[in-house]
C-alpha cells in the first residue's frame, strides 16, 4: 500500500499528575487529578496528518503492553497506518508529567522505552514505504543517526523531506543538507544556529543561516506571531490565526508539522501548506491534550475560509 506520508518517531503514554507541589524524596502526597493519554512527537504528528485527510504511516517501535494497545487504537481512530514493530524485550514509552496546580508549570520525565533503540535496521524494514511516499517527516526523540539515515533514504527516493528538530539539539550540516524543510521553533532555532530569535527579523536571519548550512527551506515557528518561511530567495511572514480562546499549547508544534506534511502531500504550494498547518495548530490549542486535540480536515478548511490569505 502506497502512503502519502511516512513519519519516523516515538510514541509515549503521557501520565499527568496535578498537585500543589512535587513530593520530597521518601514522601507520599495526595494529588488533585490524574490524566492518561497518547503522546510522543512523531505519534502526535501522525495523528494530525491523518485527521487532516492524508494517508500516513507511523514508523516506530512498541512493546507488547497496554500502552502499545493505546498507540495502535489512537492511530486507528485517526486513520494512521501502523508501521511499528512490537517487541517483548522492552516496554512502550511513557512520560511522567508533574503539573503545579497553582501555576500550571510542569516538570517532565520521558522514558522512550523500546523506541530509544530505533535504528537503521528498522528503517530498512519499511524501506518500500519510504521509497514510495510523497513526504517524509521526522523529529529528534529517536536517535539522531536513525533520523539522518531515514532522511537520506527518503530524499534519495524522491520524497519531500521535513525535519522538525525537537527536542532542541545541535545538528550536523550533513543532516540539514538532507532536509527540504526544517521547522524549528524559536528555542530550537537558537540551539541549532546560535542566533537568538525574539522577532520576525531575528527569525529571518536565523532561517537564512539554516539555509546556508544546507537546508533547502526553513520555517521558524513563532507561536502567537505565526511563522517565518524562507525558501532561499525570499522570506515570508505568515501570521497566526485565531480559532477561539487558547486552552493548551502543548501539541501546537506537532499539529503544525502534521498539518504541513498533509498540505504538501496534497500538492499545495509551500505557502498554502503553511497556512493549512497554521489553521491546524490554531484549532488544536483551543482543546486539551495533544493527539486528542488534532482537528479534522473539515474544521481546518472552515477556519481557512474565515481567514482568506
Amino acid at each position: 500500500m502506497s502512503l502519502d506520508i511516512v513519519i519516523l518517531g516515538v510514541f509515549v503514554a503521557d501520565t499527568a499528575y496535578r498537585a500543589a507541589r512535587p513530593p520530597r524524596m521518601g514522601e507520599t502526597i495526595l494529588g488533585k487529578s490524574f490524566a492518561l493519554g497518547p503522546g510522543g512527537k512523531g505519534s502526535n504528528q501522525a495523528v494530525a496528518a491523518g485527521m487532516a485527510g492524508a494517508s500516513v504511516g507511523m514508523l516506530t517501535r512498541l512493546g507488547m503492553d497496554p500502552f502499545a494497545d493505546m498507540a495502535l487504537a489512537t492511530w486507528s481512530k485517526a486513520g494512521v497506518t501502523s508501521l511499528a514493530s512490537q517487541h517483548e524485550d522492552g516496554y512502550t514509552g511513557a512520560a511522567y508529567i508533574f503539573i503545579d496546580d497553582a501555576t500550571g508549570d510542569n516538570a517532565i520525565i520521558v522514558c522512550p522505552g523500546i523506541a530509544a533503540s530505533l535504528g537503521p535496521h528498522d528503517v530498512d524494514a519499511q524501506k518500500e514505504a519510504l521509497k514510495t511516499c510523497k513526504v517524509f517527516l521526522t523529529q529528534l526523540e529517536q536517535p539522531l543517526e536513525t533520523a539522518e539515515y531515514a532522511l537520506d533514504v527518503a530524499r534519495n527516493a524522491g520524497a519531500t523531506t521535513i525535519l522538525n528538530p525537537a527536542p532542541a539539539a545541535e545538528l550536523p550540516d550533513s543532516m540539514l543538507a538532507l532536509c527540504d524543510y526544517v521547522t524549528p521553533n524559536e528555542s530550537e532555532t537558537e540551539a541549532i544556529t546560535g542566533l537568538s530569535v525574539q522577532s520576525v527579523e531575528d527569525a529571518t536571519k536565523a532561517a537564512a543561516e539554516l539555509i546556508r548550512r544546507g537546508a533547502r527551506a526553513a520555517i521558524v515557528t513563532l507561536g502567537e506571531n505565526g511563522c517565518l518561511y524562507h525558501d532561499g530567495a525570499e522570506a515570508t511572514h505568515v501570521p497566526a490565526m485565531s480559532a477561539g480562546p487558547v486552552l493548551e499549547t502543548t501539541g501546537a508544534g506537532d499539529a503544525f508539522n502534521g498539518g504541513f506534511a498533509a498540505g504538501l502531500a496534497q500538492e499545495m504550494s509551500p505557502i498554502e501548506a503553511i497556512r493549512f498547518a497554521t489553521a491546524t495548530a490554531s484549532i488544536s490549542v483551543t482543546r486539551p491534550g495533544t493527539a486528542p486535540s488534532m482537528p479534522a480536515r473539515a474544521e481546518i478548511e472552515d477556519l481557512l475560509r474565515q481567514n482568506p490569505g
